[in-house]
């Protein structure tokens, strides 16, 4: 018996130590951040925007809106799930945002997690937000239709459809369709135009539409 026990100690110790040396995913971009805030930290009040790639890769972001206190924090492929349960006490929490914009679940979906997930997770995150910032405007940026994604369109419209339900009565939520700005008028599928090369992250022109899009929200 007490030889089990040893074995297992030293089994969870290992554990341990391997997670400590290892962090979470992406967790290079999460010491990029850190690193950034040590420099220079943000002030409060400021507008944030935090998700996957989407949101990382927007490089011009800033600028776009320059008479803005803005805050991009967007963690490669991360999902939203990621979101919910890694990520919150490093590029959300810290910053005491007055907006937050969330664009993420589109990598959980690719995943093959369903529409009914994501808007689940999302539900969580709505609550840790009311709960450690409840004065802050929350809003959710639709999941995108990406060409590259196309057989998980169903999912994408679900997981739309349910957090856009969820927040028509919240008084500090709001949904933001950045998805149907994205599709041929004729058609009503994404336009690949508006995509780069890999028809799965958006191009300047892309940008253009969500910045269009968003210009009410971000005053």
């Amino acid at each position: 018996m007490k030889i089990r026990i040893i074995v297992l100690f030293i089994l969870a110790t290992a554990g341990i130590s391997a997670r400590a040396q290892t962090g979470f995913p992406f967790d290079n971009e999460i010491r990029d951040f850190k690193h950034a805030d040590s420099v220079k930290f943000p002030p409060k009040n400021g507008i944030l925007f935090i998700g996957s790639s989407s949101i990382r890769k927007w490089t011009d972001l800033e600028q776009r809106f320059s008479d803005k206190a803005i805050i991009r924090r967007g963690v490669g492929g991360c999902t939203l799930e990621q979101l919910v349960d890694y990520y919150t006490p490093y590029i959300l929490f810290p910053y005491q945002p007055k907006k937050v914009f969330i664009y993420a679940g589109e990598n959980d979906i690719a995943a093959g997690k369903s529409g009914v997930f994501v808007a689940e997770e999302f539900t969580k995150l709505w609550a840790m937000l009311s709960r450690k910032l409840p004065k802050a405007e929350v809003y959710f940026m639709a999941v995108k239709p990406s060409p590259s994604r196309a057989k998980y369109f169903d999912e994408v419209k679900i997981a739309n459809t349910k957090i856009k339900a969820f927040l028509s009565d919240k008084k500090k939520g709001h949904y933001i369709d950045v998805a149907t700005v994205i599709l041929k008028p004729t058609t009503m599928q994404p336009d690949s135009s508006l995509f780069e090369g890999d028809l799965l992250h958006l191009n300047k022109t892309g940008y253009d539409k969500w910045q269009a899009v968003l210009q009410p929200y971000v005053k």
